[in-house]
């Protein structure tokens, strides 16, 4: 049975429930999501497999999971993004946000999400159970196929996007 860390607004552990059950109730818990950049500043994205529990097929950053009891934003990212990409490269924190959204099978992401960033110049070897298809993209033409189509992107990854993109353009 996989948990979820609850927290308050503060990002204080105020509990542990199971996944899909926090999922249903929209209970807030913790989670985090990675933006890895190669070396010409585009960006890793990834679309999600079909057959995920919610948001499957859609276009999102690098990785994106929950942290584990007792395990660092930094510790649950490497863990993830080599289990999702197939390879782990050091990350850092570039902020946090809160945010919630129903689903139409019912579920409610309701997360206090963790971005964090790091770089990679190689290709992946992404899990087929997680990852349906990856791609390096330029940050400009992101922005563009997101504006154009934006149902093919995660909620969360628009967020992301939208609090992020103007500070990590001027990083990059």
């Amino acid at each position: 049975m996989e948990e979820v860390i609850l927290v308050n607004t503060l990002d204080e552990q105020i509990g542990t429930f199971e996944k899909i059950a926090a999922h249903e109730q929209g209970l807030l818990h913790r989670a985090f999501s990675v933006l890895i950049f190669n070396d010409k500043g585009e960006l890793l994205i990834h679309q999600r497999a079909h057959e995920k529990y919610h948001c499957a097929g859609l276009w999102t950053n690098t990785c994106c999971s929950h942290q584990r009891v007792g395990e660092s934003n930094e510790q649950a990212a490497l863990r993830r993004l080599q289990e999702e990409m197939g390879f782990s490269v050091p990350v850092q924190s570039i902020g946090s946000f809160v945010y919630q959204v129903e689903f139409d099978n019912g579920l409610t992401e309701h997360e206090l999400d963790h971005v964090l960033i790091g770089r990679f110049d190689d290709q992946p070897a992404p899990n087929p159970y997680e990852v349906a298809d990856w791609k390096y993209i330029d940050l400009q033409e992101l922005e563009l196929e997101m504006k154009n189509k934006p149902e093919q992107f995660t909620f969360w990854f628009h967020e992301i996007m939208h609090r992020f993109g103007a500070d990590l353009k001027k990083k990059l």
